[in-house]
């Protein structure tokens, strides 16, 4: 909080000269020196309110962008133009220093390229960048000189948690650059049988203008295997990148509205918000559902908690469209708030007065109000008599870890375990929501998560490559028990994240152990998590 307010101050303060040197540049310009120039630097601004250089200064300078590479190959050419023949020359153990500081360029590369598909690539965005990886040359420098054999621990450590992992604030995003540097930087890498992406093998020992031409004669063409990753998320990242912009160009158009309303709102919002006010549920009764829960079970605890949650979310939306409405009949002055709401419901988003007491999503307003409706109509089924459905919407909880955790402490007060010392099992059934007609005797069945990055291959019960342009196959019912933490199975398995949207980050949920027959380093590049929403 300090250091945004100092930076908050400073910006204040840049402004107020910016200002000065604006007048100074109009009174310079005129009479003097002809090779009398101003040069002014600036990184771009991380929100509009930072946006503070003086129109008049904008409109008579001469403005030039200097643009990131953009590609692997533009990407590992400039990385490489950091270093010089004499790099190359400087140590005793000449192989293993070029060997590895070749493998770190590409490295270096791909996390700075990664970046470019959205979550899949990082949870969240670094700052990744040259310094990191010209300093991690010079600790590659010292430690080789100062070792008789090649730290390969000591180096991928350095690297993956001090020069590039300093930046990293994420856990799963500090896993990915950890496992990079276990597949690009080992010793096997000095007998030439290291791959750093299909079809490019790390060079041989060659000058510095042999590994500018190495990577123009082998690199692979663009394309997202050269980081680990499935094709498909090419096709996620353009898809969101093209949605964005025609809903940019959507809200440029101009609105029409009704004729003589002077409002500016359309015939459409008005539907809208009937619709909307028409099916929405009654709030549930609460002193009701809570008479008839008699045994405060975990269960139970979860639902009236995911009631009261759904209560306070559905009185909002009622609320603010009654204030819309009378606001639209002219019975209240339209405010702000109530502009902002109409102009959502024009645009098929979801209003931001409702997200604040809802769930992350990334749905538009139609898909998501009908989502809404589904999540309502399971807690009216769960709470007629609080017996746990056969298998449960997991998605469908404003706090799925709530219900996780109901799982585990049913189990731990059933069986005497100590809380502590559990976990959950997971286990990824063969069959679809419509053939489970009952819940087990202990645990849950849960369905209706999605898998992204890969797929489950369900003859086999492991992990598989993704099929083309499925993007995000539906996961089979899934039976989750608690099980103490000592008979947890840590063979051929690969710990994937379960995050409640695409958004990934933030939305993090739990981590479900699945079966895999291939290393799990593979679905870690390939960035492989489970959604409860797409």
């Amino acid at each position: 909080a300090v250091q945004e307010g100092l930076l908050l101050q400073n910006i204040h303060l840049v402004a107020r000269w910016l200002g000065t040197l604006e007048k100074m540049v109009e009174q310079y310009s005129l009479g003097s020196h002809d090779d009398y120039r101003v040069f002014i630097s600036a990184e771009p601004a991380p929100s509009p309110e930072a946006h503070i250089i003086p129109q008049g200064l904008l409109e008579n300078a001469i403005k030039i962008t200097s643009e990131p590479p953009t590609g692997m190959y533009a990407n590992l050419h400039k990385a490489l133009d950091l270093f010089t023949q004499d790099t190359l020359e400087m140590c005793s153990k000449e192989i293993e220093f070029k060997c590895i500081l070749f493998a770190l360029c590409y490295f270096h590369a791909v996390v700075a390229e990664r970046r470019k598909f959205g979550a899949q690539g990082w949870n969240r965005s670094y700052p990744f960048n040259n310094g990191d990886l010209t300093i991690s040359i010079n600790v590659l420098y010292n430690y080789l000189e100062a070792n008789p054999k090649v730290p390969w621990d000591d180096l991928r450590y350095l690297f993956g948690e001090i020069m590039y992992g300093g930046h990293i604030t994420d856990d799963w995003d500090r896993r990915l650059c950890r496992t990079y540097l276990s597949e690009y930087v080992r010793a096997e890498m000095l007998e030439g049988e290291v791959y750093l992406a299909p079809g490019f093998l790390i060079p041989p020992s060659l000058d510095y203008k042999g590994y500018h031409e190495y990577i123009n004669d082998n690199l692979p063409p663009e394309s997202p295997y050269l980081y680990g990753l499935h094709p498909n998320a090419e096709i996620g990242f353009l898809t969101v990148t093209s949605d964005r912009l025609f809903r940019t160009v959507l809200e440029m158009q101009p609105k029409e509205s009704d004729a003589g309303g002077g409002s500016g709102v359309s015939r459409e919002e008005k539907a809208i918000l009937e619709e909307i006010t028409e099916k929405l549920p009654e709030p549930f009764n609460m002193a009701e559902i809570t008479a008839k829960a008699v045994d405060k079970t975990p269960y139970v605890v979860v639902a009236l908690q995911e009631c009261e949650r759904m209560n306070i979310l559905t009185h909002e939306i009622r609320r603010s469209l009654k204030e819309l409405d009378l606001g639209l009949k002219g019975e209240l002055t339209i405010t702000s708030d109530m502009e902002e709401l109409a102009n959502a419901l024009f645009y098929d988003n979801v209003p931001e007065s409702w997200t604040r007491y809802a769930y992350p999503s990334l749905l538009s307003l139609g898909a998501w109000y009908a989502d809404l409706l589904l999540r309502i109509r399971e807690l009216e089924v769960w709470t007629t008599d609080f017996a746990l459905p056969a298998t449960v919407w997991l998605a469908g909880f404003f706090n799925p870890q709530s219900f996780l955790t109901a799982i585990m402490q049913s189990m731990a007060r059933k069986n005497e375990w100590p809380l502590d010392k559990m976990c959950l099992s997971v286990e990824v059934t063969k069959k679809n929501r419509e053939e489970i007609t009952a819940p087990p005797r202990e645990g849950s069945y849960v369905h209706g998560l999605f898998m992204e990055g890969a797929r489950w291959d369900i003859p086999s019960g492991v992990i598989a490559d993704a099929r083309l342009k499925e993007l995000t196959p539906m996961m089979p019912v899934i039976f989750i028990r608690a099980i103490p933490v000592d008979r947890m199975d840590t063979k051929n398995i690969y710990e994937c994240p379960v995050y409640k949207t695409r958004m990934r980050g933030p939305t993090y949920v739990w981590t479900f152990n699945l079966k895999t027959k291939e290393k799990a380093a593979k679905w870690i590049l390939a960035a492989v998590a489970l959604l409860l929403q797409i």
